[in-house]
């Protein structure tokens, strides 16, 4: 009886799944917050630099005034005589900020503008090296410990980095703190991600967590904007984003640590009494002999994979092997495409127009309806035809707003440019959503804590190179734009080589992982296999090691069996032949 049939006599879709499901909609929400708190607290309303003069004008005003300079925000006025103003030569040093909702930013009460913005620039520079850092460090640290404390760990750093940051005044502490918060990134989404995968059923997986990220991290996206316009002041907003963090710490207490991880590491008692209080809370009754079942399974497949002595398993055995080395590249490359491209189009809600909180809840609006897109097609469509068609139509999607806002510098069509800026996020949303899944179900138990970290790990670094992408159109205004849609177009070619994991048993080892999915064909995929014999050819090479190794487990059973009727036989002959000679 293997994870996934004992799993199903627990409950495999029933309270405790919806319990966790609901704590990971929690997740979604503070992580939304916490990963675009930098966007939101250094947005930068329309500014001009003081005059004394202008004190008493309106806003529309100052603009007409200032609007005959090349850089109206960063040039300072010697003397302003109506619309007639002479430039001194001195920089600015003070400005007049027309606040967005009556919204203090963090830039605008530190002054980070003009020959300063790049202050507020290191500081997200150096939250996504901390994100780089730390999604290795809590993956490893996931693998060696355990799920839930690695989550709990994740989370509580993300608390002390946003807290930390209300009380900056200066670039050294900023970025420091910015860094601290930055350890947290991902691995507070990916690790809750990870055990909520393993505890639900093959089959509603897709509708289970993508419906939690859709309505969740959504609602959280959307809010975010509006509770710092409710807050008013860039440090009342950290304080109220991160101290709800502070409530993961309570995770400990009701989400049972991964099973399956704890079979990787020989655990298997500590396995089976998750199991226990899973089925208790979900009112199923298991027998006991059901769990010695499981637990014979398990030694059996352990003993076939060289048994306790077998070193721990580690991310470089996923390059040891070339059909996993050719799967965790492609992994690798995919998150680096979806990372570089979502983390552009999400954070790109400036200069349009529009108001920076209006467009960034417009955009955020597009995550449900793809992850509602994703429940109805990636069961029919499978895995890999979802992630390479998501590419796909993320690229048009993406080269399409690119090139309306590089032709639109000058006279900008704010409507078009939103509805373009949602149709794209719609297209990225729904690959990075339907990349996290696939990459999670892929890589191997023994390994998905540290496997699951390298990859996103591959996405921030590459996320990096946005904002010299973004540069290249000082150049040419279409390249930024041709880049991306190349990136997608090759994410989406890549993506067909991977093989597909709807409703199959996911490997937990290395060795399963090398031969799942051998023999599949690019173009195979669940929606065109019509009838049994396309289901016969279509099964996994997994399938056909694990029922491999099930003959030889029972055969072994059997063989072990029979040596001892007949080792029995042998004693009872010897006590025999012992009462004879006492006899004599």
């Amino acid at each position: 009886m293997d994870f996934d049939q004992i799993l199903a006599k627990c409950g495999d879709f029933n309270r405790y799944q919806f319990m966790i499901l609901a704590l990971f909609g929690f997740i979604n929400i503070i992580v939304s917050m916490h990963y675009f708190t930098q966007t939101v607290i250094s947005f930068v309303p329309d500014h001009w630099c003081y005059h004394d003069k202008l004190v008493n004008m309106t806003y529309k005003e100052i603009a007409e005034i200032y609007a005959q300079f090349e850089e109206p925000s960063c040039t300072r006025l010697e003397d302003i005589n109506g619309h007639n103003a002479t430039v001194s030569q001195e920089k600015c040093e003070r400005w007049i900020y027309n606040y967005d909702f009556g919204y203090r930013s963090m830039n605008t009460e530190l002054n980070w503008v003009c020959d300063s913005a790049y202050k507020a620039r290191i500081g997200q520079s150096l939250f996504f090296i901390g994100s780089v850092v730390g999604t290795l460090f809590y993956g490893l640290l996931s693998d060696k410990i355990g799920r839930v404390p690695a989550l709990i760990l994740s989370n509580f750093c993300g608390f002390a980095g946003d807290f930390s940051t209300i009380f900056t005044k200066s670039v050294g502490t900023f970025t420091l703190c910015r860094f601290i918060s930055g350890l947290a990134a991902d691995t507070n989404f990916y690790l809750m991600y990870i055990i909520v995968l393993e505890y639900i059923r093959p089959s509603m997986r897709t509708l289970g967590l993508n419906m939690a990220v859709g309505l969740f991290y959504c609602m959280g996206l959307v809010f975010t904007p509006w509770l710092a316009v409710l807050a008013g002041h860039w440090q009342i907003y950290l304080a109220c984003t991160s101290l709800p963090i502070l409530l993961v710490v309570l995770y400990y207490f009701v989400v049972q640590e991964s099973a399956q991880w704890l079979v990787t590491r020989n655990d298997i008692d500590g396995a089976i009494v998750r199991l226990k209080r899973v089925a208790k809370f979900n009112g199923c009754r298991v027998t006991q002999a059901e769990f010695d079942e499981f637990r014979r399974h398990c030694q059996m497949t352990r003993e076939m994979q060289g048994g306790d002595e077998k070193k721990t398993a580690t991310l470089l055995d996923m390059f040891r092997t070339p059909r996993m080395r050719k799967n965790t590249l492609i992994l690798f490359f995919k998150s680096m495409v979806i990372t570089l491209c979502y983390d552009a189009v999400s954070r790109n809600v400036e200069g349009m127009g529009i108001s920076p909180f209006i467009m960034f809840s417009l955009s955020a609006l597009a995550v449900l309806p793809s992850s509602i897109l994703l429940v109805l097609l990636q069961d029919r469509i499978g895995r890999k035809g979802m992630a390479s068609g998501s590419l796909l139509v993320g690229g048009l999607f993406t080269a399409a707003a690119g090139i309306a806002i590089a032709y639109q510098q000058h006279n900008h069509n704010a409507i078009l440019l939103a509805c373009l800026t949602i149709a794209a996020r719609f297209g990225v949303a729904i690959s990075y959503e339907s990349g996290s899944q696939y990459a999670t179900e892929l890589i191997p138990t023994c390994v998905r804590g540290q496997g699951v970290a390298a990859v996103h790990v591959a996405g921030f670094a590459a996320s990096f190179l946005a904002p010299y992408i973004l540069w290249l159109g000082t150049f040419f205004k279409a390249a930024p734009s041709i880049i991306l849609g190349v990136l997608f177009f090759a994410g989406s070619f890549v993506c067909l080589l991977l093989p597909e994991t709807l409703n199959r048993s996911l490997p937990t080892t290395i060795e399963e992982g090398e031969v799942f999915g051998k023999g599949e064909r690019m173009f195979d995929f669940p929606c065109l296999q019509h009838n049994h014999d396309d289901d016969e050819e279509a099964d996994s090479a997994l399938e056909k090691y694990k029922r491999k190794h099930s003959l030889i487990d029972a055969k072994q059973m059997e063989s072990s069996s029979n040596g001892k009727r007949k080792q029995s036989l042998i004693d009872a002959d010897r006590e025999e032949q012992a009462l004879k000679d006492a006899k004599h």
